[in-house]
């Protein structure tokens, strides 16, 4: 029980330095940017059946750029 308490720890934790890091890149606070991604996944699942849990917005710098990468997982659509 103890390995995934520790390695749930260490999810937070990566997410709470990835959103330290963006605030850092940019100028949105960290609640802007889980406004923003509450914002997204309101958005997109009126169209897409998502799993919200699983959704990650990271930064990325690539020289002088700046990307907004949204990991957003689908979930299983079952046809008629």
């Amino acid at each position: 029980m103890g390995f995934f308490s520790r390695k749930r720890s260490a999810t937070s934790a990566k997410e709470r330095l990835q959103l330290v890091l963006v605030h850092d890149r940019t100028d949105l606070t960290p609640a802007q940017l889980e406004s923003l991604k509450n914002d997204l996944i309101k958005a997109i699942s009126n169209y897409i059946d998502i799993d919200p849990d699983a959704v990650r917005i990271e930064l990325e710098r690539e020289g002088r750029e700046q990307r907004l990468v949204a990991d957003i997982p689908l979930r299983a659509v079952t046809r008629q």
